[in-house]
C-alpha cells in the first residue's frame, strides 16, 4: 500500500535557505507518518514571483546547493520537489544561463530521471505569459528544447518509473500550468496518459489565490482526472509573494481528486501541514465535505492572512489608520484590528470646516467599537495657512523682479486637505507611533484615480484597492456578522452616502457624496479591466444600442435608464471616466502603494500599462454620431 503525503508548505520567496529548513522538517514529519512519497509545490525552494533575481548566478547557485540537501534526505522516501534547473553550458534566448522550471524526484539520495528526458528532471512544458506570470522571461520551456533537439514535446513527456517496496509506479510529472492547458495546442496530461500506464499525477503549483480560482481548478483537474481514470495529486504553497507592485496570497488548498475526478481530500487553506494519503484507498474514498460559503468569506480569509504575513515581511507590528466616518477605513480599521489586535492600531480623525458631526461622531463611536487607540487631529488651522501661505507670499519673476501671487481653487482646497491628512498628520502619527499608515482606497476610487497623490492615495499598503465598492460593503457586514458577530462597524456607516467630505457640495447631512454612481460604475469600471476581453467605449456604446448594458455588465436592470436620461447623458459619463481610467489614473496607480490581489484582474504587475492617453475607435466616433443624431 502506498502513502503519499502533500506537503502544503509555506515558501519564503527568495530565501532557499529558509524554504530548504522548512522541506527538510516535513519530510521528517512525513516519515513519522509512514508515507513512502513527499509531493512539494513547484519552485518551492527558491519561491516563484522573484522579478530578476533569476539573473543572479550566485543565487542560482544557491537553490542548486540546497536542493542537493533535498536530494541527500530521500533516504527511505521518495522526494518529488520544484526548484529551478541551471544548465551551464546552454543559453537562454536572452544570452543569458539556461534556466528550467524544473520537478526533481529523489530516492535514496540520488536523482530518479523520466524515462525519455534528457535532464534528471521533469520541464515544465506550458509556460505561461499572462497576468502577472512571466515564465517565458526567465526559464526555457521542454516546447523550446524539443525544437531545439529536433524532436517534439510529445515524444520527451514520460514519466517517472519508480520501484518501492519492490512494486514498479509510474507517476505522471506536471507543473502547474501544465494542468491549465485548455488554450494551448498541446495537453501535457492526456499525452501522458495516451502513450503511458500511469498509477498517479502529481500537479506541483505556484498558483496564487484569486476569487473562484479553486472552483475552477476542480472543475478541470476534476475533469482530467476523470478523463485518465487516475487519481491526481494537486500540492500548492501557502505564503505570500509580490512582484513589486502586486501582492499575492497563496492558499495552498492541495487536493486528491480521485480517478472518478471527485474531490476527496483538501487540505485547509493557508495553513502549513503534511497529509498522507494510502493510494490504494483513494477510489474508494467519498467526497470530501466543501461546505458553500459567500464569496466574502474567502475574501476576507485572503485580506486578513496576506495582511499579517505582510506586516510580518517589514517587521511591522502597529499600524495608523486616518478614519473620515466613511466605510473604507471603517473596513480597513475593522479588518487591521482582527489581525493586530486593537491595541496596536492608532485610530486618527482629521477633521476639517466641511466634516459634519455625523461622520465625527462615527468615527469616535467605530474606534470605541473596536476598542483601539483614537486621537482627534483637526486639520482646519493648518490648511488655513497652507492657504495664506501660498495666497499672500509673492511669486517672484526673477527675470525682471516682478511679483505675482497664487490663487487657491475650491479644487485645489480639496487637495491640500488630503495632503495635509496624509503627508503631514498620518505619516507623522505613524513615525511617532512605531509604525506605517494604510491607504484604504477602494477597487473603484483606484480605477479613475478618485484621490490626491501624496494624500488619501499615500500608505505602506492598500489592502482594499482590489475590492469594488459594493464588496467593501460586504465586506463591513461580514466582518460585523462573522468575526466579530456585534455592531463593530456603526450601521450609520454602512448606511451613510459615501463621500470624501472635502467640500459644502458633499454634505453627507444633505445627502450628498461621491461624483460615483458605484451601483452601476463599480461595474462598468470593472469592465475595463476584469474582463478578458476588456471593455472599451466601442462596447459600451454597441451594448447601448441594443439595451443590454446592465446584462453585459452584470449591474441591477433599469440603473441606465435611471441614471442616464438620454444618450447624450451616457456618452459624457462614459468619456468622463473613460478619460480618467486611460489618463491621470495611470500616473496615479504608477505611484500608488502596493495593493493586495484578490480578483482575476488586480492593478500594478497584474495589469500592465502605458502613459498613452485616452484612445477613441473609429467604430466608437460612428456609433457616437449615430446614438446623437449628429
Amino acid at each position: 500500500m502506498l502513502k503519499i503525503a502533500m506537503a502544503q508548505m509555506k515558501v519564503s520567496p527568495g530565501h532557499p535557505d529558509v524554504n530548504a529548513a522548512t522541506m527538510l522538517r516535513q519530510i521528517s514529519e512525513a516519515k513519522e507518518q509512514g508515507a513512502d512519497v513527499i509531493v512539494f509545490s513547484e519552485l518551492c525552494l527558491p519561491g516563484y514571483l522573484l522579478g530578476d533575481a533569476w539573473e543572479q548566478s550566485a543565487f542560482l547557485r544557491d537553490c542548486e546547493s540546497y536542493g542537493r540537501d533535498i536530494i541527500a534526505a530521500s533516504q527511505d522516501i521518495v522526494v518529488l520537489f520544484g526548484n529551478i534547473a541551471v544548465d551551464w553550458e546552454k543559453k537562454n534566448n536572452d544570452g543569458r544561463v539556461r534556466k528550467y522550471n524544473a520537478l526533481f524526484c529523489a530516492q535514496n539520495g540520488r536523482l530518479v530521471s523520466p524515462d525519455s528526458m534528457p535532464y534528471p528532471f521533469i520541464i515544465k512544458t506550458l509556460l505561461p505569459n499572462y497576468r502577472e506570470f512571466d515564465d517565458t522571461r526567465h526559464f526555457f520551456s521542454l516546447q523550446k528544447l524539443a525544437r531545439e533537439l529536433g524532436t517534439t514535446a510529445e515524444r520527451l513527456l514520460s514519466p517517472l518509473t519508480l520501484d518501492i517496496k519492490g512494486q514498479r509506479y509510474r507517476i505522471g510529472g506536471l507543473l502547474c500550468e501544465d494542468g491549465w492547458s485548455d488554450d494551448y495546442s498541446l495537453t501535457p496530461l492526456a499525452v501522458l496518459n495516451r502513450h503511458h500506464d500511469i498509477d498517479f499525477f502529481v500537479n506541483i503549483s505556484a498558483s496564487p489565490y484569486t476569487l473562484g480560482k479553486n472552483d475552477k481548478r476542480n472543475r478541470v483537474f476534476g475533469a482530467q482526472a476523470k478523463a485518465a481514470h487516475t487519481p491526481l495529486f494537486y500540492v500548492n504553497n501557502v505564503g505570500l509573494q509580490n512582484n513589486g507592485k502586486t501582492i499575492y496570497t497563496f492558499d495552498g488548498s492541495s487536493t486528491v481528486y480521485s480517478g472518478a475526478g471527485r474531490v476527496v481530500r483538501v487540505v485547509p487553506p493557508y495553513e502549513e501541514a503534511v497529509v498522507t494519503t494510502d493510494l490504494d484507498r483513494i477510489d474508494a474514498m467519498s467526497a470530501a465535505p466543501q461546505p458553500p460559503e459567500p464569496p466574502i468569506a474567502a475574501i476576507y480569509r485572503a485580506l486578513s492572512y496576506g495582511i499579517k504575513e505582510f506586516l510580518a515581511s517589514i517587521h511591522m507590528k502597529r499600524v495608523v489608520i486616518g478614519i473620515s466616518g466613511g466605510i473604507d477605513s471603517a473596513v480597513a480599521a475593522a479588518l487591521y484590528a482582527s489581525v493586530l489586535g486593537p491595541e496596536n492600531l492608532l485610530l486618527v480623525n482629521m477633521p476639517s470646516v466641511f466634516n459634519s458631526e455625523t461622520t465625527k461622531g462615527l468615527s469616535a463611536q467605530l474606534a470605541k467599537n473596536l476598542g483601539c487607540q483614537y486621537m482627534i487631529v483637526p486639520i482646519q488651522e493648518a490648511v488655513d495657512l497652507t492657504k495664506r501661505q501660498l495666497e499672500t507670499l509673492p511669486v517672484t519673476h526673477l527675470a525682471d523682479g516682478t511679483e505675482t501671487h497664487l490663487a487657491v481653487s475650491s479644487f485645489v482646497l480639496e487637495n491640500i486637505q488630503a495632503r495635509d491628512r496624509s503627508a503631514r498628520v498620518l505619516a507623522g502619527a505613524a513615525a511617532a507611533f512605531g509604525g506605517g499608515f494604510t491607504c484604504n482606497a477602494n477597487k473603484a476610487e483606484t480605477t479613475v484615480g478618485y484621490s490626491t497623490l501624496y494624500g488619501d492615495q499615500s500608505g505602506f499598503l492598500a489592502a482594499l484597492a482590489d475590492l469594488w465598492k459594493y464588496q467593501v460593503y460586504d465586506l463591513a457586514r461580514y466582518l460585523n456578522e462573522h468575526i466579530y458577530r456585534r455592531e463593530t462597524i456603526p450601521q450609520g456607516i454602512i448606511d451613510l452616502v459615501p463621500s470624501a467630505e472635502l467640500s459644502s457640495a458633499q454634505n453627507v447631512d444633505e445627502g450628498k457624496g461621491d461624483p460615483i454612481k458605484y451601483p452601476y460604475h463599480d461595474y462598468l469600471f470593472r469592465s475595463f479591466i476584469e474582463r478578458w476581453q476588456k471593455a472599451t467605449p466601442e462596447d459600451l456604446l454597441v451594448w447601448y444600442k441594443e439595451g443590454t448594458v446592465e446584462a453585459n455588465l452584470g449591474c441591477a436592470p433599469g440603473l441606465v435608464a435611471k441614471f442616464f436620461p438620454t444618450a447624450q447623458a451616457f456618452i459624457d459619463d462614459l468619456e468622463r471616466w473613460w478619460n480618467l481610467f486611460t489618463g491621470m489614473a495611470i500616473a496615479k496607480r504608477i505611484q500608488a502603494p502596493p495593493i493586495l490581489a484578490v480578483s482575476r484582474r488586480a492593478y500594478g504587475f497584474d495589469h500592465r500599462e502605458a502613459q498613452d492617453g485616452p484612445y477613441y475607435t473609429r467604430r466608437y466616433k460612428e456609433l457616437k454620431a449615430e446614438l446623437l443624431g449628429e
